[in-house]
């Protein structure tokens, strides 16, 4: 379920009709540009002009430009980022398309990952532009000012930022004005000289003022443009404007406060009211200040137009002057005369018509029920919260299908809950459920336990309605994952079972998650049957519901088990799907779908692509909150060393991620690191650690690798015939295959020739429809002599069943053909008694094959 987009917030502010002219400003602005400065900085109070300018300007500067408005909601990383993508698109469609759908996952992606995405996509853009953000100081945000920082660090050449605040936002500002990357402008800069204060008085607002009274209004207000304007609305009303200006004492923020009453005392009472009771909008239209207001015999729209056509600090935020926002200040002041007009007793039903007997929580909560009426539910949510409507924001929070802090709202749904008192939490402890979920995506493990406990200490006592049920199928559900992070897989799955009994049927968004857990649980431990099941049913449901970030999840798993199946072709495909979903984009979770297209590539002997996905994927899960997914990425870049050749680098690489390993205490990747390590230990000839490792982590194909190179054929024969009887009574047909093949290695060794060919040949079967190259192809010159021997065999005999082989085991012989300096594959440099030497006429009878010659042909010139 996408979060629904405030348009709005990307329209540049239009210019007005009537606007003071301001080149020198304009020079300055545009200078920075031409210096290919990365930066400017239009920092100043409210009041100022910094929007007209900069608004004024890109209009005039012939580059392309994205704009973005921003609120207190972009506090949240993933709404920031979200609209950083949006504004974006504007200039490039194709910039971070498809990111939108999964950028809040339950666990936020990296906001690095995604900037780097984004700059990589930019510099593919051919002009230069220019992404204003206004308003910046609404962001009270550590993370969005490093994603700003890292923005600014690594902004491309053709890309300049613009911020306009009404204070200097938290980057390296000193650092940038030292290497020449930062143009500014401040009040010195921003404020009306006489010149400009005189043309905005007499010519575009209209008055008739001498010089000397232009001068001392410009003195009073020391050119603040915003007391110019409402001291030149307030003198409208007034005929001795000299006399006016004369009683004008104090600075300018009590002239202000002055004006303000001038201003609202001039208008009807009727727009007073509106312009109160609307003071509560961010942004407004006309139908939503219909629904705040409730005043039949005033309509939004029309005086919404009025207030713009009396310059009133209004603001159209469109061409179609369908949505406005006051002046910021303007609308600071109106809601603290709201407040002093309007008392705010508790929150009672709101009154069905008219404005009489209302309270600042009522109107909130008329705003409230528009947005969710319209589909701008985290709007509703902040105006729930702001009416302190606990049972409106709770279901609000809860989402249709995926909870808030899914979609990106974790900071407000987790700052809402850390505000209620326990007496109300005690009295609702589903609260303390969701409580303890937004903790659990935002990484607090410990804390989250902690208010599930609360939840079920407030549950004693209490009713066993649908409700309270509910309630405790969703302490189960998160614990569920508290298990599953630990790798708990009894507990998880238990926890889960016992969720799916209590949770209601309506709770899609915990129900399709649970399911997810059971299929990642059980793929674990090794009950893949069970595993598809899940995935399938947590597919079908989560995209039936729109929830995005489950259906991800299930996908992915399917591939998994599709790879396991020895579906190769059709797991590509799987994994391709996560992608396309993804948009293509490097976000954390994607590290599973890119690492197992790096194992098939690898398979189908396609290194450069296997090699590339497996850079994708341990970039993403180095920036992924589930710390240890990198091991299994590393682990794959070691044998990719090592099939190059590279032993060195590959061991190398394994002690480092061992080190790591250890140190976080990720004990169930240690026997990933463990078997790379035996095959790196094995091609160094260090057979002795290799046992020894291989005996300590119980590695039962490590083991059977080892007793091949000390020339135990027997053991390892013994050892391969276990593992192969266990895997076919467990269905698992990939480990099967491994283990047939390395059978097919030792048989020949073991001297039992016949058995090695029946064996491969059922490998081959089995293998063909995959396209299992590197299966065979790494097990080195005794694999290809047996390929070799089974080929000539098949052509001997008559046309049947086999002959469908031929061309798969023609490409296997081309691929054991390495390119120059292609090392020797992992098994190739076992003892020598392992390879029975080819006889003189055997290596003639091979070279004559590969010349093209039929059999008759090989015969004759053998003279056989």
């Amino acid at each position: 379920m996408s979060t629904p987009i405030l348009a709005t917030k990307l329209y540049i502010p239009p210019t007005r009709p009537k606007v003071v002219q301001r080149p020198g400003l304009i020079e300055q602005l545009n200078g920075g540009l031409a210096l290919g400065r990365k930066l400017t900085l239009v920092s100043a109070p409210a009041g100022f002009g910094k929007t007209t300018l900069v608004s004024a300007w890109v209009a005039s500067c012939g580059q392309p430009v994205a704009w973005l408005s921003l609120d207190e909601g972009d506090n949240d990383p993933a709404c920031f980022l979200t609209y950083l993508v949006v504004a974006l698109q504007a200039l490039a469609p194709h910039i971070g398309a498809g990111a939108l759908a999964v950028l809040q996952p339950p666990q936020p992606p990296s906001i690095e990952s995604l900037l780097t995405a984004l700059l990589n996509e930019i510099v593919t853009v051919s002009d230069n532009f220019i992404l204003v953000l206004d308003d910046y100081h609404v962001i009270d945000s550590p993370p969005v000012d490093q994603a700003l920082v890292f923005l600014l660090e690594h902004l491309p050449p053709q890309m300049h930022l613009v911020i306009a605040t009404r204070e200097d936002p938290s980057l390296p500002l000193a650092r940038l004005r030292a290497r020449n990357h930062l143009t500014e402008l401040r009040v010195a800069d921003l404020r009306f000289t006489p010149s400009e204060a005189a043309e905005f008085l007499n010519q575009v607002m209209g008055l008739n003022l001498t010089a000397e009274d232009v001068a001392a209004l410009e003195t009073r207000t020391e050119g603040w443009i915003a007391g110019l304007q409402l001291a030149a609305i307030s003198m409208q009303g007034h005929h001795d404007a000299t006399s006016f200006i004369k009683s004008f004492t104090g600075s300018h923020h009590f002239v202000l406060d002055y004006l303000i009453e001038e201003v609202l005392h001039q208008q009807p009472e009727s727009v007073q009211t509106f312009l109160l009771h609307t003071s509560i909008l961010d942004r407004m239209c006309g139908p939503l200040c219909d629904a705040v207001v409730l005043d039949p015999a005033v309509s939004g729209q029309e005086t919404l137009e009025y207030l713009e056509r009396a310059n009133l600090f209004i603001v159209p935020l469109d061409n179609e002057r369908r949505w406005y926002r006051y002046h910021h200040l303007f609308g600071d002041l109106l809601r603290k005369r709201l407040e002093q007009s309007l008392a705010s007793p508790p929150l009672s039903s709101p009154p069905t018509g008219g404005t009489e007997g209302g309270s600042v929580a009522v109107l909130h909560v008329r705003a409230s029920e528009w947005y969710e009426d319209h589909g701008l539910e985290i709007e509703a949510f902040h105006h729930a919260v702001t009416a302190n409507d606990v049972e409106r924001t709770e279901r609000l929070a809860e989402g249709k299908g995926m909870p808030l802090h899914f979609r990106g709202a974790v900071a407000p749904v987790l700052n809402w809950l850390a505000s209620l008192p326990k007496t109300v939490l005690d009295a609702n402890p589903a609260l303390w459920t969701t409580y303890a979920s937004v903790l659990l995506v935002s990484g607090q493990q410990t804390a989250a336990e902690q208010k599930l406990q609360s939840a079920e200490a407030a549950l004693k006592g209490g009713d066993s309605g649908d409700k309270t049920r509910d309630t405790i199928g969703r302490i189960a559900a998160i614990r569920a994952t508290l298990a599953l992070n630990r790798y708990q897989m009894e507990t998880s799955i238990a926890q889960s079972q016992r969720a799916l009994e209590y949770l209601h049927p309506d709770n899609l968004s915990f129900r399709t998650f649970t399911i997810w857990k059971l299929g990642y649980a059980y793929q674990f431990q090794g009950d893949r049957a069970a595993a598809r099941r899940a995935y399938t049913e947590a597919n079908s449901i989560s995209q039936a519901s729109g929830n995005m970030i489950t259906t991800i999840a299930a996908t992915i798993g399917l591939g998994t088990l599709q790879e396991s199946e020895n579906q190769l072709h059709l797991a590509v495909q799987t994994y391709q799907r996560v992608l396309q979903l993804f948009g293509d984009q490097p976000l954390p979770v994607a590290n599973h779908a890119h690492l197992g297209l790096a194992r098939i590539y690898y398979e189908w002997n396609d290194i450069d692509a296997a090699q590339q996905h497996a850079q994708q994927s341990v970039q993403l899960a180095r920036q992924s909150e589930n710390a240890d997914a990198f091991v299994r990425c590393e682990v794959f870049l070691a044998c990719l060393k090592l099939a190059r050749g590279d032993v060195a680098g590959a061991s190398a690489m394994l002690a480092e991620t061992e080190q790591s390993v250890r140190q976080h205490n990720f004990a169930q990747r240690i026997p990933e690191v463990a078997a790379a390590q035996v095959l790196v230990l094995l091609r160094q000839g260090d057979v002795a650690a290799a046992a020894r490792l291989a005996q300590t982590h119980d590695l039962p194909i490590s083991q059977t690798r080892v007793c091949l190179a000390q020339g135990d054929t027997a053991k390892a024969l013994a050892l391969l015939l276990s593992l192969r009887q266990q895997m076919e009574a467990k269905g698992w047909q990939d480990e099967r295959l491994h283990a047939m093949v390395l059978e097919v290695v030792a048989l020949r060794a073991h001297g039992e020739k016949d058995q090695a060919a029946q064996r491969l040949g059922d490998a081959l079967a089995l293998a063909e429809p995959g396209g299992f190259i590197r299966l065979f192809v790494d097990e080195g010159e005794p694999m290809r002599l047996m390929i070799s021997d089974l080929r000539l065999l098949i052509e001997k005999q008559p046309r049947g069943q086999q002959h469908k082989l031929l061309g798969y085991v023609d490409k296997l012989l081309a691929a054991f053909a390495q390119p120059e300096g292609m090392p020797p594959s992992k098994t190739s440099d076992l003892k020598s008694e392992l390879v029975e030497p080819l006889s003189q006429r055997e290596l003639d009878v091979l070279r004559l094959i590969a010349e093209g010659l039929s059999n008759h042909e090989i015969g004759a010139r053998l003279f056989l």
